[in-house]
């Protein structure tokens, strides 16, 4: 099982701090935002944000286990891994942990089509990234990127 850390109340916050910052003992927080980490997934081949998701412990030890991207679905409330319904996995390279051990990154091969539930219109394919439009420059609207229809 993987560790789950709270505050020491016998530490300084100083010392925890940097021993989380600057320590090589994972203590990852999920107690900060209810038990869950964010987790943003970046394909290792191009560098590319595929998607942004959510890791409670299980679905990080499933992650670990099956070398597959699982995730706490929180509009679902339960375990998904990408790829389950759709044939488009992501298969795990590495997972990096941030300096405050409370949001990961998933550094994936994408196995299949894209990362996103959404299709391209041209194409009926997934998108490679949930990331397919931008905010324009009246900040009202939403504009595709270039080969996202």
């Amino acid at each position: 099982m993987l560790p789950v850390s709270g505050y020491h109340t016998d530490m300084a916050t100083s010392e925890f701090g940097n021993m989380i910052e600057e320590g090589t003992r994972l203590q990852l927080q999920f107690q900060k935002r209810g038990g869950l980490l964010p987790v943003v997934v970046q394909n290792c081949e191009d560098g590319m944000v595929l998607m942004l998701g959510y890791a409670d412990p299980a679905a990080l030890q499933h992650t670990l286990a099956t070398g597959y991207a699982t995730f706490y679905s929180t509009s679902r409330g339960k375990l998904w891994t990408k790829g389950e319904t759709s044939g488009d996995r992501l298969q795990i390279q590495e997972v990096l942990v941030d300096c405050d051990q409370d949001s990961l990154l998933y550094r994936v091969e994408m196995l299949g089509d894209g990362a996103c539930h959404t299709t391209r219109h041209t194409t009926g394919t997934a998108r490679r990234s949930c990331f397919y439009r931008r905010i324009d420059g009246s900040g009202n609207e939403l504009a595709f990127l270039p080969d996202c229809d």
